[in-house]
């Protein structure tokens, strides 16, 4: 069943004063003009307060709005199933460039992509791994880091032949996906070893940078650990990059179901 949203858009001039150090230092070029859509996507039970409301729709409206942003180039903020995040179009070098300035992110640190279904990961990603392995983990909480394909933008984490692919267990980002039809780069929404938000409210020093942002509520448990990330580029093998959030879950797929063993070798830098 389709479930009705309200929303609220709220236009936020990207020129307004912060009193954050972390924002002065983003940069006031490359948003000059930029005006933030806040899309608010609450259920229609929803009583609070509702500031400059202008219509009543369904996730729909939303979605075209979000993807129509991604397609023109700009960065925007998404809610996951862990924390919210910011993404763009992963084959538009100039978009993934701006995640990293929008981030202040280290430019050696990858980007993972995050697409709608589990086939749409063969397109960009060499699997070594059975089919029934990502049905059993995809969608979820998960990260899954592959040998990445030919397919993917070569500026997109140009420094490493790994990839980490994500289909998030949230409606709202696999039927972006759809709707782009392309991969998205996604990372947290924070600057870069901040702490993760798990609402649109705590990574607001950076809505003047983004041309989009989704707020879907408070997200999970709060716990703010974001996925669980594991390399499954080697043949038999797994290596836990970073615990996150479905740590024992996911292990317990991987060695008692699969019969993988756990590789002890060299992290990725995450």
């Amino acid at each position: 069943m389709k479930t009705v949203y309200k929303v609220v858009v709220e236009l936020i001039k990207s020129s307004r004063a912060h009193s954050s150090a972390p924002a002065r230092r983003l940069g006031g070029e490359m948003c000059k003009e930029l005006k933030t859509k806040v899309l608010r996507l609450l259920p229609p039970t929803f009583n609070g307060p509702c500031v400059h409301q202008e219509s009543l729709t369904d996730g729909a409206e939303i979605l075209t709005c979000t993807a129509k942003a991604l397609k023109e180039g700009h960065v925007v903020g998404v809610p996951t199933d862990t924390i919210y995040g910011l993404a763009c179009l992963a084959q538009n070098s100039e978009a993934v460039r701006k995640t990293y300035d929008i981030k202040a992110r280290n430019g050696h640190k990858p980007l993972a992509i995050c697409v709608g279904e589990i086939q749409d990961i063969y397109k960009y990603c060499k699997v070594k791994v059975k089919d029934g392995l990502l049905g059993d983990l995809l969608p979820g909480p998960v990260t899954l880091v592959f040998e990445r394909s030919g397919e993917l933008n070569t500026d997109l984490n140009p420094f490493t032949s790994l990839v980490g692919v994500r289909i998030p267990d949230h409606d709202f980002m696999r039927r972006l996906c759809q709707m782009c039809a392309e991969p998205l780069a996604l990372t947290s929404a924070n600057i870069s070893s901040h702490t993760s938000t798990v609402a649109v409210h705590e990574f607001q020093e950076l809505w003047p940078k983004l041309a989009v942002v989704v707020d879907a509520g408070p997200i999970g448990d709060h716990s703010r650990l974001g996925s669980t990330v594991v390399d499954l580029s080697v043949l038999g093998k797994y290596r836990i990059i970073r615990p996150g959030c479905a740590l024992s879950s996911t292990v317990d797929v991987l060695e008692h179901k699969y019969g993988l063993s756990e590789d002890s070798g060299e992290k990725m830098n995450l």
